[in-house]
């Protein structure tokens, strides 16, 4: 019986390269792999890949609970392909770690956008950290825009932490907030409003148009509140309808002014870089503490400094500095 032929980089690079959908799939769990055999070929892919990437505007997409942020996905998925352009949904889940993967980044979410040859959909990679997670991720959005995806629409999954990971890895960060919530400023926290672009009021149809543009109102209050004065830095604040593609275009719209914005004054491409930048860090960080916990000398006393750090023998910092020399790290 012959033996199944080893896929090399050169085959997943013209795969990606020629849009072969099926190898584009292989690519994808080839970067998300964290086995030993597969992290050099995925190194040496996205090495090649590089050149070919950047092209694509990529997105990220907050909401608040239960604002139909599955729905405005697809709408506006469906909408950039009707527009001639290939769109890419990804996913950060920070529970994707613990639970083995998300089932909200399934395609039975989005069945019609799923459906269309110039879309795909990819759920949370399982990466052990959320910072695993974010980083997997990064490296799919490099082989989607290598594949010739011209929108990336990458989703938070919960909120906190992944909404600050996915507003570092896209030019673009858009919120999408409910209408007549009782505090129609839920979500908008100082924090969030550092990081948001574009903030989409969804389910604004019915009776809750008038509550949907009171809302929207009292974000640009509590904007010039906070900010003192309208500026270009501003997000933008629209309503819409999701469920009725009402105002999609409009957001788009918003969102492609943004980026152009951003463009023009330099911003963008600077943006990236130090994305870049962090990210180097990110797995640096990601890859030592992957260490941290395989290291047979570090295994050898964990148990040990854990024990009596938590007994309040011996203070976190020294328990810390012995896991680090038994690491052979520790150079002072």
């Amino acid at each position: 019986m012959s033996r199944r032929r080893i896929i090399t980089a050169d085959d997943y690079f013209d795969g990606v390269r020629g849009q072969n959908v099926s190898m584009l799939a292989r690519a994808f769990t080839l970067v998300e792999s964290s086995s030993a055999r597969h992290i050099p070929v995925a190194e040496e892919l996205l090495t090649r890949l590089m050149p070919h990437t950047g092209g694509g505007l990529r997105i990220g997409i907050t909401g608040a609970p239960g604002a139909g942020k599955s729905t405005f996905i697809e709408a506006l998925g469906l909408l950039l392909v009707a527009k001639g352009l290939r769109v890419a949904v990804l996913a950060v889940d920070p529970s994707s770690g613990i639970t083995g993967g998300s089932i909200l980044g399934d395609k039975t979410r989005m069945g019609k956008l799923a459906a269309e040859q110039n879309a795909f959909i990819r759920p949370s990679p399982s990466a052990g950290t959320l910072g695993g997670v974010a980083n997997k991720t990064r490296e799919i959005m490099l082989v989607a825009e290598a594949a010739g995806y011209d929108v990336i629409l990458v989703e938070t999954v919960g909120v906190g932490q992944s909404e600050t990971m996915v507003a570092e890895m896209t030019d673009c960060f858009l919120a999408i907030m409910l209408p007549g919530a009782g505090d129609e400023l839920q979500g908008i926290k100082r924090g969030l409003l550092e990081l948001v672009d574009v903030i989409a009021v969804n389910k604004a149809d019915g009776a809750n148009r008038k509550p949907a543009l009171l809302a929207a109102q009292q974000y640009h209050n509590a904007l010039d509140s906070i900010s003192g004065s309208a500026s270009d830095a501003a997000p933008a604040i629209l309503t819409c309808s999701a469920l009725q593609q009402e105002g999609i275009d409009d957001v788009w719209d918003a969102i492609e002014k943004r980026c152009q914005q951003s463009k023009e004054n330099k911003r963008f491409e600077h943006r990236r870089r130090q994305q870049n930048l962090r990210w180097l860090w990110a797995i640096v960080e990601d890859r030592l503490r992957q260490t941290l916990h395989t290291h047979p000398g570090v295994q050898e006393i964990c148990d040990d400094v854990e024990t009596r750090v938590l007994a309040g023998e011996m203070p976190p910092a020294a328990g810390a500095r012995q896991l680090f020399a038994a690491l052979k790290l520790d150079h002072e």
